[in-house]
């Protein structure tokens, strides 16, 4: 007997709230019709698994077909249908969902049910203006129903003829939504949310190229994979069974530095391949690589709250139906299982690099370069896996050399002692443009590591704060002496008046938009008149607060250089000779005088802190220089 009725909702605008709220993306619509049929085609396996059903199965392919011309959509399944019952209790009743009662009927034959609020199929309202149910239960007696709605809450019932068990549901396109019209459309979002669902989902037929033209063979199109590289045992896989699968997801990406597989199933599910990509120097085009999938459904690649910042890093799958998702199953919510599920993962991923660490050292250094922001980002980020990472981590110096930090630690700390009994760890961030420092440090017997990683400077910090009774100095934040003191050192004796014209001279040669501090050392008669540098703690704090330390005032404040006047050097023994005849224009003499410019040019050179003007100029006079000399 045909009726008619009311949807039983609370309000007369549901429809509107799903449109506009419940469901903001409407492309969701597809996922969660295509997740409805696979529910159902589950259940029905589980009915059969159990012995209650004891009929023929036949094919439990969900299918998805599509008329362009007409713009109608359906979605097909030979899964448990409905009774007139059951439409009216889980559809006709918003948010009245099957999924929880039936899995703990059959709780031993199905742990995949997708469905759990009851509102999946009201999606379908985003994009149709109307949308057809027929189905027909796999209960003994029970007759075929057909529902339609046209987007109000009222809607039809009656019976149909349909003969085959399962359901299907027509969706009539509103011309406003036209493109989930098109094949394309609808192929790309089966790919997106559909191409690892547990029952096969087809789509049209797969096509070959004849007569200069794709045409349609009699082979249907199966878009999923049912049992996904995820689901298997780690013992049946090959490492380039894992890479297959990485260029599966990641088609354009190198191939991966190494492979995690998850696998718990206490005191929650959790499945899942994580892979290490090579991360170069830009942790923001690395996020949002990992897929999180509910029951081989996928439902996001954005899992910052699912895993700790670091680790979206990583690459990869993670599969549990513990996550506890929003009513849409669009975003994840809070929840107590999440914490222990990051921690979990966090724990894991320690434990792989560890044991990488002890029994594949030499692939783990070969990899070092384009996994070490990964473990600083790590280190920095997450207390715990700091704690095990300072194990783990390496070091590599300016000669391409790596050690643990305890290792490396007991090989300087001989050498590079400083009078205050701490371990002073040199290093580099750029070989070539701070080679000269390099060398006189090397000259020294002191090693010195490249750090030049985005993240250093906020590295550099942690370490010193870890490794007890150490400091790390950039080699060319002092001169090699003052890096590593090992006594008090003898300073040239000069009075206030003579610092002061000393300062005065060199700040008239030296570019405007800095700031300096003019220092007077003693560094032998063969050293350079005057080295730049820059004190390890105000570019360490600038350098961290440009990477978003917190410390905003260090970036706001001008760039502070360290001029080091070499009192022993015979040019600058002459300038200063020079000058005494000029002490009340000694800015004028500075300017006149060609070899105090000549050698503070030559020192902003080699900090590549000349240019422009200043460096044309440099250009002339060095040729004159020469000129002069040989002709």
């Amino acid at each position: 007997m045909a009726t008619t009725g009311k949807i039983g909702v609370t309000t007369e605008n549901i429809f509107p709230v799903i449109k506009k709220f419940l469901y903001s993306d409407h492309e969701i619509f597809l996922r969660e019709l295509v997740a409805n049929a696979v529910d159902a085609t589950q259940k029905m396996k589980a009915l059969a698994a159990s012995g209650d059903y004891k009929g023929e199965l036949g094919d439990l392919a969900v299918r998805i077909e599509l008329d362009e011309s007409a713009k109608t959509l359906k979605i097909v399944d030979n899964g448990i249908g409905m009774t007139a019952e059951e439409v009216d209790r889980y559809i006709n009743q918003i948010a009245f969902s099957s999924a929880g009662e039936f899995l703990e009927k059959y709780k031993d034959q199905l742990g995949s049910i997708i469905g759990h609020f009851g509102l999946g199929f009201y999606s379908a309202f985003m994009v149709a203006e109307k949308v057809t149910i027929e189905t027909l239960s796999w209960k003994d007696g029970a007759k075929a129903v057909k529902w339609s709605c046209d987007g109000s809450p009222e809607y039809d019932m009656e019976e149909c003829d349909k003969a085959d068990r399962g359901t299907v549901i027509t969706l009539y396109i509103a011309e406003d939504e036209k493109e989930f019209a098109e094949k394309g459309r609808i192929s790309g979002l089966l790919s997106k949310y559909c191409k690892f669902m547990p029952v096969p989902v087809i789509f049209g037929k797969e096509q070959e190229w004849k007569d200069g033209k794709y045409v349609d063979t009699d082979k249907d199109n199966v878009i999923n994979k049912v049992e996904p590289l995820w689901t298997r045992k780690p013992a049946d896989l090959k490492d380039e069974d894992y890479n297959e699968f990485y260029r599966a997801l990641y088609p354009m990406a190198e191939e991966p530095l190494f492979h995690i597989h998850l696998n718990v199933d206490y005191p929650f599910n959790l499945t899942g391949i994580l892979y290490f990509p090579k991360i170069k120097n830009n942790v923001e085009i690395q996020r949002n690589k990992i897929q999180l999938y509910c029951n081989q459904m996928f439902v996001t690649d954005s899992v910052e709250n699912i895993v700790p910042e670091f680790l979206t890093l990583l690459h990869g799958v993670i599969d549990s139906p513990d996550i506890p998702l929003n009513v849409s199953r669009s975003y994840l919510q809070s929840d107590a299982n999440v914490k222990k599920i990051s921690t979990y993962i966090t724990k894991k991923v320690a434990d792989r690099l560890d044991e990488i660490f002890r029994n594949e050292r030499q692939q783990l250094e070969e990899k070092w370069d384009n996994l070490k922001l990964f473990i600083e980002f790590g280190m920095l980020s997450d207390e715990k896996f700091c704690e095990r990472a300072m194990k783990f981590a390496l070091l590599k110096t300016t000669e391409g050399k790596y050690f643990s930090i305890d290792d490396y630690k007991k090989a300087i700390e001989g050498e590079q002692t400083d009078k205050d009994k701490k371990t002073v760890f040199l290093y580099a961030t750029d070989v070539d443009s701070q080679y000269a420092f390099i060398e006189a440090a090397k000259n020294k017997g002191y090693d010195v590591l490249l750090m030049d990683c985005q993240l250093d400077s906020h590295y550099v910090q942690l370490l010193e704060s870890k490794i007890e009774n150490s400091r790390f100095a950039r080699v060319d934040s002092d001169t090699v002496d003052n890096l590593i003191p090992k006594d008090d050192k003898s300073k040239p004796e000069l009075s206030e008046a003579e610092q002061e014209e000393l300062s005065v001279m060199f700040k008239a040669v030296l570019p405007k938009e800095n700031e300096y501090h003019v220092q007077a050392e003693n560094l032998g008669a063969e050293a350079a008149p005057i080295l730049i540098t820059q004190s390890e703690f105000m570019r360490r704090y600038r350098e961290m607060s440009a990477m978003g330390g917190g410390m905003n005032f260090y970036g706001e404040m001008p760039m502070m250089y360290n001029i080091v006047v070499n009192m022993e050097n015979p040019l600058v023994t002459k300038i200063i000779a020079a000058a005494a005849e000029h002490k009340d224009a000694l800015e004028a003499f500075a300017l006149d005088n060609e070899i105090l410019k000549q050698i503070t040019d030559l020192a902003l050179l080699a900090n590549g802190m000349l240019k422009g003007k200043d460096l044309s100029d440099f250009i002339a006079r060095s040729a004159k220089v020469v000129e002069d000399a040989y002709l």
